[in-house]
């Protein structure tokens, strides 16, 4: 069974850091992503996915990404479900990431191509221009190894 999820968007609101009760990092946003095809209207139109990460990673998206960022996350769907206050089931679909990939370039002089973080601390080696070392998806700061085809 397989349950990965890459998805490329702009956040829709800061990320809120919070923490459990145990002081574990939790962070959640919302990342605007196109569909692939125009409205009857010719309009663009997006869906508003939820996103959850945690831990380092979760400090580091509240740290680095604010509303209107472009980011790319990868993880997994989980479906969770809770009882409301007025006795009602509410059902909740959610992004798990365990990478997220920050692609709105930093002022200051760094470059956010550089600024992939995860569950492996991976990251691009800088090649001495200060750039990651990105090739086909360069000016969205994609590598090769990131497509899916």
């Amino acid at each position: 069974m397989l349950n990965r999820v890459i998805l490329i968007g702009r956040l829709t609101r800061d990320p809120e850091l919070r923490y459990t009760p145990a002081g574990v990092a939790v962070t959640q946003f919302t990342l605007a992503v196109d569909r692939p095809f125009t409205s009857q209207g010719g309009e663009r139109e997006a869906d508003f996915i939820p996103i959850v990460t945690w831990r380092q990673l979760a400090e580091a998206c509240a740290n680095h990404l604010k509303k209107g960022h472009m980011a790319a996350v990868e993880g997994r769907i989980q479906v969770r479900n809770y009882e409301n206050n007025e006795g009602k089931r509410v059902y909740v679909t959610e992004i798990i990431a365990d990478n997220v990939r920050f692609l709105t370039p930093q002022s200051g002089g760094s470059n956010s191509n550089d600024s992939r973080l995860g569950t492996g601390n991976q990251q691009n080696r800088n090649n001495g221009n200060g750039r990651g070392t990105n090739t086909a998806g360069d000016a969205w700061g994609i590598s090769d190894d990131d497509l899916p085809f």
